[in-house]
């Protein structure tokens, strides 16, 4: 066992190799990650400013056709790809990113977030674009069937097939780890903490609740799963939103102090490691970390959507990153700089944010407690979709692969909660980030091909041939 956790180490250490800036250590695959958004963002225009309204156009059926291919609408589709995204990051990891880096890094995580929104949607347009789409209707999509097809039409075929193969390995490690035992784990240990419990009572019952609850809406594939975020995203965006605006209201004076705090501390900070380098990192590290832009595991579940023009979905990707980290993060964010937890230290995030809750009402870590179980049990859905597309893919679109995985996955939300190894918990989490270097080499090799899918898009958007036509001619046009 000892040598299983070695190896499981090293590769984590490999993934998440750090170099030392200004007395902070900066890990290289956030660089990458960075990099490539303010590329993408560059590359395509800066839609990050003049895409929005149309973005949100979209989310609310304004462009929908009838017979369009597809399995789920522009709406249910973010819906499940912020399921993946939105949290404990969001909670958590916000906290130990404004402990460590001060109000500052708040600044900078909205910075790194708003360029992460061309990068989405970069990786998304792609993955519409080379989806399979199934004689029964079904879709199959993602960054894998990019770097096999898209990579295929410019000769570089042989480079495509080994960077999917890579891509979906490592997808299907970080959905059994990442994507659920770590969230089946830590929803379980606040589950036990706000029962007065202990997870070792309480693990084994919770697991085993996640896994039926789980399974029960998996098995429907990504309609169902759409059909269930489209309800648990919004509903638990809200109370978590409202119970942060609880406590900003309740401390609405401090506020005008908490908003110079966050810019002061973003070119000014006192007292924090590496100085002005050391608040930016910290806050590039933490958008990084939180909406995935770069990933590519959302671009799987984008993929299903019903359109007929791939840059469409991009455009509606580009509010992932919005949503995740300019607002949910922001908020946690506030909620913590306005009361004050965050000078008391600490590296247990859930408890820090808990603690600015309870400073406002005694009984509002129970609230949190059900945001933690809505995020982490919405989460899975999303990672239990992106493991089995990619399981599928490795075993040339079978579905019967795919089923064994969805077996395999509820089985590990039971050892989640149970409790996992650092060591396994630390590798899954690697080989998440580790998506990332075959994704965005891929997107590289495809800007051309991607920023000509999108100017194409816009021009007719522009021209009103976006807006949705009688049916009846659509289907003609089709013929």
């Amino acid at each position: 066992m000892d040598n299983v956790n070695l190896v499981l180490d090293t590769f984590a250490e490999y993934v998440f190799f750090a170099v030392p800036v200004a007395g902070t250590d900066l890990r290289l695959v956030v660089v990458w990650l960075i990099v490539a958004a303010v590329f993408f963002t560059v590359w395509l225009g800066f839609p990050n400013l003049w895409g929005f309204k149309h973005a949100i156009d979209l989310v609310r059926g304004k462009f929908d056709h009838k017979g369009d291919p597809g399995e789920v609408s522009h709406f249910q589709a973010l819906a499940t790809a912020l399921s993946g995204t939105v949290g404990l990051g969001n909670i958590a990891g916000v906290a130990v990113a404004i402990t460590i880096g001060g109000p500052g890094a708040t600044f900078w995580m909205i910075v790194a977030g708003l360029l992460g929104m061309a990068l989405k949607m970069a990786e998304c347009t792609l993955s519409t674009k080379y989806r399979h789409v199934h004689a029964d209707g079904t879709i199959s999509g993602g960054p894998m069937y990019v770097m096999r097809d898209g990579l295929a039409a410019i000769r570089l075929g042989g480079l495509g097939k080994v960077l999917a193969v890579l891509f979906a390995v490592f997808a299907i490690l970080g959905s059994l780890g990442g994507g659920n035992m770590f969230q089946s784990n830590q929803a379980a240990a606040q589950i036990a903490n706000v029962a007065g419990s202990d997870t070792e009572t309480l693990g084994l019952w919770v697991g085993l609740g996640f896994a039926v609850l789980v399974g029960l809406v998996i098995i429907g594939g990504i309609k169902s799963i759409a059909s269930v975020t489209s309800k648990v995203v919004p509903a638990m965006a809200v109370v978590y939103l409202i119970a942060c605006l609880v406590v900003i209201l309740g401390n609405i004076t401090a506020v005008p102090a908490a908003f110079g705090q966050i810019i002061g501390g973003a070119f000014n900070p006192d007292g924090v490691t590496g100085g002005i380098i050391g608040v930016l990192i910290m806050g590039f590290q933490r958008a990084a970390f939180s909406n995935e832009a770069g990933i590519g595991s959302a671009a799987i579940a984008h993929s299903a959507v019903k359109t007929d023009e791939p840059a469409s979905e991009g455009f509606v990707a580009l509010l992932e990153p919005f949503i995740d980290t300019v607002v949910i993060c922001t908020m946690t964010a506030l909620t913590i700089i306005i009361t004050g937890v965050w000078t008391t230290g600490g590296d247990d995030g859930v408890a820090l944010t808990s603690a600015a809750f309870e400073s406002v009402l005694p009984w509002f870590p129970y609230v949190l407690a059900i945001c933690v179980v809505l995020f982490a049990f919405s989460t899975m859905l999303s990672w239990s979709y992106y493991g089995a597309k990619a399981t599928g893919y490795l075993f040339g679109d079978n579905r019967h692969a795919e089923n064994v995985y969805k077996v395999l996955f509820c089985v590990f939300t039971v050892v989640g909660a149970l409790g996992a190894s650092e060591s396994i918990l630390g590798f899954s989490d690697a080989a998440i980030f580790a998506m990332a270097v075959p994704n965005i080499l891929c997107l590289y090799l495809l800007s051309g091909d991607l920023r000509r899918e999108v100017k194409g898009y816009w021009a007719r958007v522009v021209k009103g041939e976006g807006a949705p036509e009688d049916d009846a001619e659509r289907e003609v046009a089709r013929v």
